[in-house]
């Protein structure tokens, strides 16, 4: 057995992990970054850069399908070869593995350990036959795919969204149990690779989170593509049926049944084989670590970043985790998780952006409210480029003038949405955004005009 004794412990790399040891041995602390599976985390690995890389693919395979409303004109129909998005896609991953693994080699006074970190004490850490010790520890360890207890689930070979990134054949019916981020990404995904796609999802709308508007909307995109999507889908089980699985749900209808499954029905926290209660950090009925608005544990010298802590699900609120973490402890900067604003998207064709409230959350809240809308078939850009599905939404406090939520649905509303994001921050009011000169033709340049014509929410 190995002893040795650190300033600071980083279990999990991730993206929170390797910019906290870097600042941390930056400032002159020796630091122990362990990690027992892939450097990089979800999103290098199995989440953000590889399922967007495939994202991208779709995407060249549906536009060239659409070739002939363009006035292009191609000599044979359009295929995909499923290997070599598989390739490209492992390439994008790869490549960001390494880079982040040469650049935490070549930190001073930061050492990489491989292997699975169990707490002994509060300032105590295995990892194999070697024994670490310091006064500050960082948690960083992620999360996985929730499997629920539902029948027949064991007896058949489901993927998650991890082990879809391992699929090597394109399947020929692909069934998402899920009706969330995810799962609409996963599906629309593969119905462009050319699989048929069903998306069985319990809840009566489809990511039920956002107004319901917005998931009408994204069901009519999804149904203007051919995937069959079945709402308000109680009492899910599985089968095996020959060599397909049948997913059978709400009594009475006939089952789905296809050559793979995806689940997609939430994260749990890997928190669950640390040995937490050996250090005496509090965690919440969910698994989820229980932190105060600066990120400490209920253990002085211990800390918990990124999907663990269920303070954000995303690779951004993960590295903002960080920023704050080092902002308290290296630049007397007393930032804290509560002044962040919600921000996220969604990345099906056309992508949602999302900040801040949704309408159902202003109406819930009781304040007086302005409201801008436009439609995609009103935003020249859109109407130039073909792709008019969606629509954008701006929510303003009456009173202060300030910017409650965006919601932007169409082309580049995954950008669009910082103009007002970056406004919400600086809490500027809306008029700021109505006076804005943007770029035309753009679709953020409707922005301005939609602040320029709010109407009273009712």
């Amino acid at each position: 057995m190995t002893a040795k004794t650190f300033d600071a412990i980083i279990i999990g790399a991730g993206q929170a992990g390797p910019p906290l040891a870097g600042r941390l041995a930056a400032a002159g602390m020796s630091v122990a970054l362990i990690e027992r599976k892939l450097v990089g985390g979800t999103c290098v690995n199995t989440g953000c850069m590889p399922t967007k890389a495939m994202v991208a693919s779709a995407y060249a395979a549906h536009l060239a399908r659409r070739a002939a409303d363009y006035g292009v004109t191609l000599s044979g129909p359009v295929g995909v070869d499923y290997k070599m998005i598989k390739a490209r896609k492992d390439k994008v991953s790869n490549d960001a593995r390494t880079n982040l693994e040469s650049w935490i080699g070549g930190m001073d006074k930061c050492t990489l350990y491989r292997g699975h970190a169990r707490f002994e004490t509060a300032n105590t850490v295995r990892v194999g036959e070697d024994l670490l010790s310091a006064e500050k520890i960082f948690l960083n360890t992620g999360g996985r795919a929730s499997v629920p207890d539902l029948p027949g689930v064991n007896d058949i070979s489901y993927l998650t969204n991890s082990s879809m990134m391992d699929l090597d054949v394109l399947p020929r019916h692909l069934v998402v149990v899920g009706g969330s981020y995810i799962s609409l990404e996963f599906a629309q995904m593969f119905r462009r690779f050319g699989s048929d796609v069903t998306v069985i999802e319990k809840s009566p709308r489809l990511i039920d989170r956002e107004d319901e508007d917005v998931s009408d909307a994204i069901l009519s995109i999804f149904e203007n593509e051919d995937i069959k999507v079945h709402l308000g889908a109680g009492d899910i089980s599985f089968a095996k049926q020959g060599n397909d699985i049948a997913v059978t749900y709400s009594a009475g209808k006939a089952p789905a049944v296809g050559s793979h499954v995806l689940l997609a029905l939430g994260r749990t926290p890997n928190t669950d084989d640390l040995d937490l209660d050996k250090a005496g950090v509090e965690v919440d009925k969910r698994g989820f670590i229980v932190v105060d608005d600066q990120l400490r544990t209920s253990v002085p010298g211990i800390w918990a970043m990124g999907d663990c802590n269920g303070k954000g699900a995303f690779t951004h609120t993960s590295y903002n985790d960080y920023e704050i973490v080092a902002a308290n402890l290296l630049d007397n900067d007393p930032r804290k998780v509560s002044d962040r604003i919600e921000a996220y998207a969604l990345y099906i064709d056309p992508p949602l952006g999302r900040c801040g409230m949704t309408e159902a959350a202003v109406r819930k809240s009781g304040r007086r409210a302005l409201v801008g809308e436009r439609p995609m078939t009103r935003v020249g850009r859109a109407v130039e480029k073909g792709e008019t599905q969606g629509f954008m939404r701006i929510l303003v406090d009456a009173d202060s003038r300030e910017i409650l939520g965006c919601s932007v649905l169409g082309p580049g509303g995954d950008e669009a949405i910082h103009c007002v994001l970056d406004l919400m921050y600086a809490k500027a009011p809306v008029s700021t955004l109505a006076r804005a000169m943007h770029i035309h033709p753009n679709v953020s340049e409707l922005l301005p005009t939609i602040a320029q014509e709010l109407k009273p929410l009712v």
